[in-house]
């Protein structure tokens, strides 16, 4: 069974939320604090978040979580401005829900978030999963830079390569930094490269399906990703509708910049 963290200090609130999700078959754990929530993390699959708590802000909170989870991270608030939702967003959560929440808007977002969390290290179902074995060594063939690989942790596409219990990004052999939302964003188009996804689907399964905000930010993680793969032949952009993922006909390995130019700014 999947353990749901609810963070909240209102008693019945919280009561409320572990009673809608005990009945649909969760597992209901709660921490009235953010201290509380972090000494938990390790234990949940997905934390149900105020961002109003007694001790941290709910978006500190947020940005902890992500320092050591990929968990899926439900933030709730009964007051929150635009702002506030959007430093939400900002800081890990990926998804929204205004307080009071019925009990089937409630579970019905805790299913999405699981039907869209990927492979998560901190997940207790996954702990004991083997790890990946060594493709190298006498006799392995080396796929065709167009082939595309997958398995139930790795995403391939030519020599791009995606990680998806450690969550890392590698061209060439060489890994590249990429933030939270850029690793969602690739896994996305690398599932079926060459398919091109709608940005409303996009933003949808990347950021949250009742996104608010513009698609603006959607352009700027895509021009933010070209450039770590320094080629924006890899992210195509198919107009008007939205991004599909093609391997290069030669993808050149990212360009490294000098240590003094990476320093400035």
């Amino acid at each position: 069974m999947r353990t749901v963290l609810i963070v909240d200090d209102d008693d019945g609130v919280a009561e409320s939320l572990a009673q809608a999700l005990t009945v649909h078959g969760f597992v209901p754990q709660r921490a009235a604090t953010g201290a509380d929530a972090l000494d938990l993390l390790d234990d949940v699959s997905l934390v149900v978040l105020e961002l109003a708590l007694p001790d941290l802000a709910g978006h500190e909170v947020c940005r902890r979580i992500r320092e050591r989870s990929c968990v899926p991270i439900l933030a709730m608030s009964d007051r929150a401005e635009e702002l506030d939702r959007v430093m939400a967003f900002h800081m890990g959560a990926d998804a929204f829900a205004y307080k009071p929440v019925g009990s089937y808007e409630l579970i019905a977002r805790v299913q999405a978030l699981f039907r869209r969390s990927g492979t998560c290290p901190w997940h207790e179902e996954h702990r004991s999963r083997p790890q990946t074995p060594d493709r190298g060594g006498p006799g392995t063939t080396t796929p065709p830079a167009s082939a595309v690989t997958a398995s139930r942790d790795t995403l391939g596409a030519g020599p791009l390569q995606l990680d998806l219990r450690t969550r890392t990004v590698a061209l060439h052999g060489e890994e590249i930094p990429v933030t939270r939302r850029e690793f969602d964003l690739l896994a996305l188009l690398m599932q079926e490269p060459g398919t091109v996804h709608r940005r409303q689907d996009i933003m949808a399964q990347v950021w949250d399906e009742n996104w608010f905000g513009s698609t603006r930010t959607l352009d700027v993680h895509v021009g933010s990703l070209r450039g770590k793969l320094g080629n924006r032949e890899w992210i195509e952009t198919v107009r008007g509708i939205g991004y599909r993922l093609v391997v290069p006909p030669e993808a050149p390995a990212p360009t490294r910049q000098p240590t003094a130019d990476r320093t400035r700014g």
